[in-house]
Formats: C-alpha cells, sequence, structure tokens
C-alpha cells in the first residue's frame, strides 16, 4: 500500500470516527433541541484549538454482539483545548453510539484526561448525556465507574471540574457530578438521578419533578447553573473559566478593568433604606463588585444566601451576603449547606472571601431540627475558621447571636470586620433581650410598651452598638456605606501575601 493510500485510509477512518451514530442518529438529536456530543466540544472551546486524543479506541467487550456493533470512539469525545487562550481537557458523552452508555474503554479514555489535567494543572470540563452504564461489560464497567471516581475524588481541589449535564445522567453516573466544583444544567432534555422516577414511591413521580434541572436548582442545590439552551450553557461555562485559577497552586486570575476601585457605592440607593426593607443581596454586591458584573451561584437554592464570584479591581473575590428583603434575616440548614460549598471552593482556589452580614439567627421549624441544623451549622463555622484565604466581614446591619459568630465573624479568623453604622451587633435582638433583663418591671407596669421601647433603643445604643464592639477589637472599622467597595478592595490588595497554615493533620471530621 502506497504513503497516498495509507493517508486516505487515516482519512477515511477519521471521518467515520467523527460521524458518530451517522447522520440518521445525529438528526434524531437535532430534532430533540440537542448538540451532538462534537458540536458542544467545538462550541465550547476556541475556534479550531481542540485536539482529539482516544479517537480510535473501541470497545473491547464482544459478549452479547458487542462484536458487530459499531462504537465510533467508544461513545466519548476525548481531548484538550483552550478557553480564551487558557488550556482545559474535556470529554464529551455521544448519546448517538450505543447511547452513550459507559463501558471500559469509555471510562479508560476519561482517566487518561484527567491523568493529563492533573500532570498539566488545567481544569476538567465534562459535557454528560449518557443511557448510563453499559450492561454487556457489567463488572468492566462498574470498574470503569470506580476509576473515574476515584480520580474525581483526588482531583478536587487541586484542579476545577466543571459538569454539564446536557441529557441523561442517572444511576452511578449521578455521582460525577456531584464529585465535581460545579454542575450546570439545561432546562430542558436534562435530568439528572440516581434512582429513576418510576422506581420511587410517589405515584406521580416523573423526570421533571424529581430530576430535571429546575427541581436540583430549587431543592437539591445540586445544580449551580440552568441554562435555557445548550449555546448558553456552554457560553455560560466559558464565562465561569474565565473566573477560576487554572488549578490550586495559582492565584485568583486578574484582568484589567476600567472601573475606578474608589467608586462610592450609593448609587442604587442601597444604604438609606436596608434597615426598612432589608438587604438586596444581589444589588449589594453588584453596587461593589467592578462594572456591576456578578456571576450568582445556586440562584434558585436556599435564596436566604446569595454566593458569588466577582471581580474586585480586576481579581476574582468570592462574596456571600444574606438576602433579607421580605424575610426573616435568618439562615436555614440549606443555607449553611450552601455557603459550605462554596467556601471550601474558593478556599481551595485561592479567590478571597468577602460576607456581607445581615443575620438575625437560624430558622426555628420542627424540620430544620430533623434535618439536624446543628450539623450545618458546624460545618459553616468550620469551613470559614479552616479557610486559609483572606477573609473579610462587611456588617451593614444585624450580626445576631451564634449565627454572627459562625458566619466569618472576627472571633473564627476573618481577617477584617467592617461594619456600617447601621450595624447592631448583639446576643439576640434589643427588644428580646429587654423583655428578658427587665422582665420583672415590664410585668409589673402599666406602660410596658413604653418600657420596652426605652429600654430597646438604650440596649441598641450601648450593648448592641457597632463602636462598642469596635471599643473590644471586634469590628476593626466603623466605615462610610459609601466607601465600601474601596475599603473592601484596599484590604484585599493589603492581604495579597497572606501566609496562614493550620496545625498539621490528615484532615479535620467536621
Amino acid at each position: 500500500m502506497s504513503i497516498q493510500a495509507k493517508l486516505n485510509e487515516l482519512t477515511n477512518r477519521r471521518s467515520q470516527i467523527e460521524q458518530g451514530g451517522g447522520n440518521a442518529a445525529a438528526d434524531k438529536i437535532h430534532a430533540d433541541g440537542k448538540m451532538t456530543a462534537r458540536e458542544r466540544v467545538g462550541l465550547l472551546l476556541d475556534t479550531n484549538s481542540f485536539v482529539e486524543t482516544g479517537a480510535f479506541v473501541k470497545p473491547r467487550a464482544t459478549d452479547f454482539n458487542m462484536s458487530v456493533k459499531e462504537a465510533p470512539a467508544d461513545g466519548v469525545v476525548t481531548g484538550y483545548g483552550a478557553i480564551n487562550g487558557r488550556l482545559v481537557y474535556v470529554y464529551s458523552q455521544d448519546t448517538t453510539v450505543i447511547g452513550g452508555a459507559l463501558g471500559e474503554m469509555h471510562a479508560k479514555k476519561i482517566v487518561n484526561i484527567y491523568n493529563m489535567a492533573m500532570k498539566m494543572g488545567a481544569p476538567v470540563i465534562a459535557l454528560l448525556d449518557s443511557a448510563g452504564l453499559r450492561l454487556q461489560e457489567s463488572t468492566d464497567a462498574l470498574n470503569g465507574f470506580g476509576e473515574i471516581f476515584l480520580k474525581q475524588s483526588l482531583a478536587s481541589g487541586v484542579i476545577p471540574q466543571i459538569t454539564a449535564v446536557l441529557g441523561n445522567c442517572g444511576g452511578g453516573a449521578a455521582i460525577m457530578p456531584s464529585l465535581s466544583d460545579f454542575t450546570f444544567m439545561t432546562s430542558k432534555n436534562a435530568n439528572l438521578f440516581v434512582n429513576s422516577p418510576n422506581a420511587l414511591e410517589d405515584k406521580f413521580a416523573s423526570f421533571e419533578k424529581y430530576a430535571s434541572a429546575a427541581f436540583h436548582a430549587e431543592n437539591t442545590g445540586l445544580a449551580d447553573f440552568v441554562s435555557g439552551s445548550e449555546a448558553e450553557c456552554l457560553a455560560s461555562i466559558r464565562s465561569l473559566i474565565d473566573l477560576l485559577p487554572a488549578n490550586n497552586f495559582e492565584e485568583a486570575p486578574f484582568a484589567e478593568t476600567n472601573d475606578d476601585p474608589n467608586r462610592i457605592t450609593n448609587e442604587l440607593g442601597l444604604m438609606a433604606n436596608i434597615i426598612e426593607q432589608g438587604v438586596n443581596a444581589q444589588a449589594m454586591v453588584a453596587a461593589i463588585a467592578d462594572n456591576n458584573a456578578i456571576t450568582e451561584i445556586k440562584a434558585n437554592y436556599a435564596t436566604e444566601v446569595v454566593t458569588a464570584l466577582v471581580r474586585l479591581n480586576g481579581t476574582t473575590a468570592g462574596i456571600i451576603c444574606n438576602n433579607t428583603t421580605g424575610n426573616d434575616g435568618k439562615i436555614s440548614s440549606a443555607g449553611c449547606k450552601k455557603i459550605v460549598s462554596f467556601v471550601k471552593v474558593c478556599d481551595a482556589f485561592n479567590i478571597p472571601l468577602v460576607s456581607i452580614t445581615d443575620v438575625a439567627g437560624f430558622t426555628a421549624s420542627v424540620e430544620e431540627e430533623k434535618s439536624g441544623i446543628s450539623k450545618a451549622i458546624a460545618k459553616m463555622t468550620y469551613s470559614f475558621a479552616t479557610a486559609t484565604v483572606p477573609k473579610i466581614n462587611v456588617i451593614v446591619n444585624r450580626a445576631i447571636g451564634s449565627a454572627y459568630v459562625a458566619q466569618n465573624s472576627k472571633h473564627i479568623g476573618a481577617d477584617f470586620v467592617y461594619a456600617w453604622p447601621t450595624a447592631s451587633v448583639s446576643l439576640m435582638d434589643e427588644a428580646s433581650a429587654v423583655k428578658i433583663m427587665y422582665a420583672e418591671e415590664i410585668s409589673a407596669s402599666t406602660e410596658a410598651d413604653v418600657i420596652i421601647a426605652e429600654k430597646s433603643a438604650e440596649y441598641k445604643n450601648t450593648q448592641a452598638s457597632p463602636y462598642m464592639a469596635a471599643a473590644r477589637g471586634y469590628i476593626d472599622d466603623v466605615i462610610d456605606p459609601a466607601t465600601t467597595r474601596k475599603r473592601v478592595i484596599a484590604a484585599l490588595e493589603m492581604l495579597f501575601t497572606k501566609n496562614e497554615t493550620c496545625p498539621d493533620k490528615k484532615h479535620g471530621t467536621v
């Protein structure tokens, strides 16, 4: 065979592989409003940057007619490329090939991607769309799951792992998004589940009810981002990559900004109305962020807290803000879990943390006690206390009781704590404190309301005053609300070289 013939053979083989399950299968995918595996990779990465690896891999199994099945690339497209010029690794399951089901060699291709990403210190992006485990390969396929879970576990906190669920992701495959740092889902076609809804006790169970993006965004918190289309989802992944370092040895990314670091932050009228209306967290975070741009994470889950990535004078920062507009300012166990996952990711990837605090306590209900809210609170406390990145807290209104202590207070290791003059720092709200301290006097008086009002004002101006906390060193400075942005940026710049180590141990147990 001549050299040209060999080249022609290579071209033909590669062309057949790139067709996946064929045109008919691709047409069916498109009719469902989805993209093929290769189309997804092409849209995700910079133009012409994708380099495929393992294209010629095939299944080794021959049982159950596997020897006669065509399985181009073994149902998963793997390789590397660039997002805005930065190296990333990607794998995209091809549902046109054996339903995208995971088998032995399919798994080995994914494991190989992780091996390369760990060596190079670059993110891994998974595009999941699969019928699940390949039954024809049984224990080999199970071993493949285990190898992937091991690599994901070892990579956790070392390189960013981003997963997009773009079709079915069921059974053991549902573990893969939860081992990632960020999970994207599309509002149509995406289903994430361990047990199929028809196996649940609810006779009205359906994928829409228990496996959809809306379900996981609002109820489980497994979906960090929900997109209306695959194109929107892939664009959002590109934007997120811009905010993350490539690995745990890099500092938080920096990008040039035209936003003045000394910009006054009262243009939204947030400061004057905060006590009466509560904190509109999204508006508050946007007010101090560069160009008012925020990337909110788990936006529809535990909405009493907002977690978001922003840029502050060009540098990525993580912001946790109590969202108290229209609620009582208390944190639920779900809110604690939301904060914990966010703090862990920021701490792992050297992203400084900023808390904006208006918290009145923890949610009081039978359901919360049954859920073990004390453990959720402990985990939140632990996550802040052990985080070694720069930590800043700005108390804008209430900072009440153990909820205040647990949420990035000076007492558990915050580097800087600022307070607005509107802040109230206390064991409990002033009215409740007065009713306990002056119980006998109030009970005996015919003007109980007057006594409560007078004593509450006295308590607020003395014990609960931010100046009292500042006098004891629990608050570093009481600041003009309009200067919040520049004070936070100045503190982060000072803390840039912060170096803090925890006690030597294998790992904590909280």
